[in-house]
């Protein structure tokens, strides 16, 4: 039997990103130059895991990687920032997956081969493991489809063992904005979704509509605004925190590492205001370098 020594389980996707830096405008049949290329830590979840346990909580990560060169290569990212990794399934049927990043003169644009990213099932996170876990975190929630059935009784029972909650959706790549996620959410203590996924969920135009429709499932919402910082939506009140100015270098994992600053905060006994305070710092210093963990090397 499995048990969680951690006081949060990050359940999610891990894969990796290949960012490949170019001033070169790619054409087909042709071969361009980079003028850098990064392997870098992948997966909204892997990385509000690896962040969270650099600012200081003890983090177990369940997921799904490969046995191959990019699969250990995740195992090992993690490990480094000290996340527990009793939880995480290899499988020998599918390879790790892996998002190729093009940023050309600051335009990126990627494509993605899933591999396991999407095969994290509820079994992987045995309901005895939740003992003695203080808080679940799932992230990109609809990716993971093979999770959607058994979500809700998931998110569930943890809160009848006495766990807090939380729940980052993403992007819905069938743009259906459905899988069940409502009904999952009436057992969610706090919602991340960005302003683009708030809008698409309710349907509502305004940030500040959408927050509180959401509220209506969630106990706290907080829609990140990117630049804007951060609306938050929590037992009635509907409040707002600036971002944190810095000099931006690449977004990726700024939502993530906001997920990591939060919830750090909140398992310190922090307020939500306090911890949507601590999410912003977070968001500026991942900017401020290439790749979702690259600013949370060091504890």
């Amino acid at each position: 039997m499995k048990i969680s020594n951690a006081e949060c389980i990050v359940a999610g996707e891990a894969n990796v990103d290949l960012m490949v830096q170019t001033t070169a405008r790619l054409e087909p049949g042709k071969e361009k130059l980079a003028e850098n290329v990064q392997l870098a830590l992948g997966g909204s979840s892997a990385i509000t895991a690896f962040n969270l346990s650099s600012l200081g909580a003890k983090v177990s990560f369940a997921g799904v990687v490969g046995r191959d060169t990019f699969g250990q290569f995740v195992e090992e990212r993690l490990a480094s920032a000290g996340v527990g990794l009793s939880f995480l399934r290899r499988s020998t049927t599918e390879k790790t997956g892996i998002t190729v990043w093009f940023d050309q003169s600051g335009k990126r644009s990627g494509v993605t081969y899933l591999g396991t990213i999407p095969l994290l099932r509820s079994a992987d996170i045995p309901l005895r493991g939740l003992k003695g876990t203080r808080h679940l975190h799932v992230g990109h929630y609809f990716l993971l489809k093979k999770l959607h059935a058994n979500a809700q009784a998931l998110f569930a029972k943890a809160k009848q063992l006495g766990l807090t909650t939380s729940l980052d959706c993403n992007y819905d790549p069938a743009e259906k904005w459905d899988s069940q996620i409502r009904k999952v959410l009436r057992h969610v203590d706090l919602f991340f979704p960005n302003e683009q996924e708030a809008g698409m969920l309710t349907g509502c135009k305004k940030a500040e509509d959408a927050a509180k429709a959401l509220g209506e499932l969630a106990r706290t919402v907080a829609v990140k605004l990117g630049q804007r910082g951060v609306l938050v939506y929590s037992e009635g009140e509907l409040f707002r925190v600036p971002a944190v100015k810095a000099r931006v270098v690449d977004t990726t994992g700024a939502g993530d590492s906001f997920n990591a600053g939060f919830l750090a905060r909140f398992l310190k006994g922090g307020s939500i205001r306090e911890c949507a305070h601590a999410g912003v710092i977070a968001a500026a210093r991942c900017v401020r370098h290439v790749g979702g963990t690259a600013a949370f090397e060091t504890r």
